[in-house]
C-alpha cells in the first residue's frame, strides 16, 4: 500500500476555461512529489515538493497566482506538519516569498515556534537566506481582474472565491509509514489586510499524526476554523471510521453547522487515502503503486499509469 501521495488544488466551482489547467497542475505536482517518495524521500519531503510545484503554478491561489487583499497586495499563509513527531511550522500574512510552504518548513525545523506572521515571518525568511521576490512576480492579470471586480460594495468575495483559484495542499505516507501534510494559500479574495485564515492554524488548515493519519483541507477558511476541520476528521478516524466516511461526516457537519463548503485529502498510516468534497468540484490527484488517480467532480475517478504523459 505504501508509499502514497494525495494532492488537491482547491474546492468550489472552477470555470470551464480554468478547469483543465487546475487538473493538469495537480497531476504534475503529484508526479513530482511521488518521485520523491519513490526515491526514498520522506513524507515531509514529498508534500513540500508537491505544494511548491503548485505554488509555482499561476493556476492556483498560492504563491504565484495568489489572490489580492483589499489593498491589492499579496499576503500568503502556509503550514506543514510531521506526523512522526507532531512537529509543525506555519507562516501567515507573509509577503514577497515565492514558496511559503518552504518557509513554513523552516519555521518547523529552525525555530521553537509553530507560526510566524507578517513582518516577523519576513525577517525570519531573510535571516534564513530565503530570496525576496518582487510582489509583482506573484500577481497575475487574472488575480488583479478579480480583485477589481470584487471592490464593488455589492460584491460577495466568499461566493466569488470558491474554486476560481484554489488553496493547494498535499498529504503523504512514506515507505516507513510516516505521514505528513502541507497546505498553502493566498487567502480570501479581497480580505482585510492582516487576515489569517485556516491554513496557518494547526488542526484547521492541516494536521498529521502517525497514530491516525494526515489531512489537508480547502474551502471557506472561517468555516473550516469554526469546526477545526482537519482535526475533526482525524477524531472520526480515531473512532474507527474509514478515511472516506470520516471525511464525509466532518464535511457534512461543517455544511450543516456553519454553512461551509470545502474539500479534503486524507491518508492513514496504512496507505488508505481519500479525496472528498462538499463543493461542486475539487481538482485532486493521488499516486500509489504504479497508478495515478485523479478527478474533478464528485464520484469522478480516473486512473492511468504513473508513467503516462500528462
Amino acid at each position: 500500500m505504501l508509499p502514497v501521495l494525495v494532492v488537491h488544488g482547491g474546492a468550489g466551482h472552477i470555470p470551464k476555461e480554468r478547469a483543465e489547467l487546475s487538473c493538469a497542475g495537480v497531476r504534475a505536482a503529484t508526479r513530482g512529489g511521488y518521485a520523491v517518495l519513490q526515491g526514498g524521500g520522506s513524507a515531509m519531503d514529498a508534500v513540500v515538493k508537491a505544494v511548491s510545484l503548485l505554488e509555482d503554478n499561476p493556476a492556483y491561489n498560492a504563491g504565484r497566482g495568489s489572490v489580492l487583499n483589499a489593498k491589492g497586495e499579496v499576503e500568503m499563509d502556509a503550514i506543514v506538519m510531521d506526523g512522526k513527531t507532531l512537529a509543525s511550522g506555519a507562516v501567515s500574512a507573509v509577503r514577497r516569498v515565492a514558496n511559503p510552504v518552504q518557509l513554513a518548513r523552516l519555521v518547523m525545523e529552525k525555530t521553537s515556534h509553530l507560526c510566524l506572521t507578517a513582518e516577523g515571518a519576513s525577517q525570519f525568511a531573510r535571516s534564513m537566506g530565503v530570496p525576496e521576490v518582487p510582489e509583482e512576480s506573484l500577481i497575475t492579470d487574472y488575480a488583479r481582474m478579480r480583485w477589481k471586480k470584487n471592490l464593488a460594495p455589492e460584491a460577495n468575495p466568499v461566493e466569488c472565491q470558491m474554486g476560481k483559484m484554489g488553496t493547494v495542499g498535499a498529504v503523504a505516507v512514506d515507505a516507513e509509514g510516516n505521514v505528513a501534510c502541507a497546505t498553502s494559500t493566498g487567502g480570501m479574495l479581497n480580505k482585510m489586510e492582516g487576515r489569517v485564515g485556516d491554513t496557518a492554524c494547526i488542526g484547521c488548515g492541516g494536521y498529521a499524526d502517525n497514530n491516525i493519519g494526515a489531512v489537508s483541507p480547502t474551502g471557506h477558511g472561517e468555516a473550516i476554523m469554526k469546526v477545526t476541520l482537519a482535526r475533526l476528521i482525524l477524531f472520526h478516524m480515531e473512532r474507527g471510521l474509514s478515511v472516506e466516511a470520516a471525511s464525509d461526516e466532518a464535511l457534512a457537519f461543517m455544511r450543516a453547522r456553519v454553512e461551509g463548503l470545502g474539500g479534503v485529502v486524507v491518508v492513514n498510516p496504512r496507505g488508505c487515502w481519500a479525496a472528498r468534497f462538499s463543493s461542486l468540484q475539487m481538482a485532486w490527484a493521488a499516486a500509489q503503486g504504479d497508478a495515478l488517480h485523479y478527478g474533478l467532480y464528485v464520484d469522478e475517478h480516473f486512473t492511468q499509469s504513473i508513467d503516462d504523459l500528462l
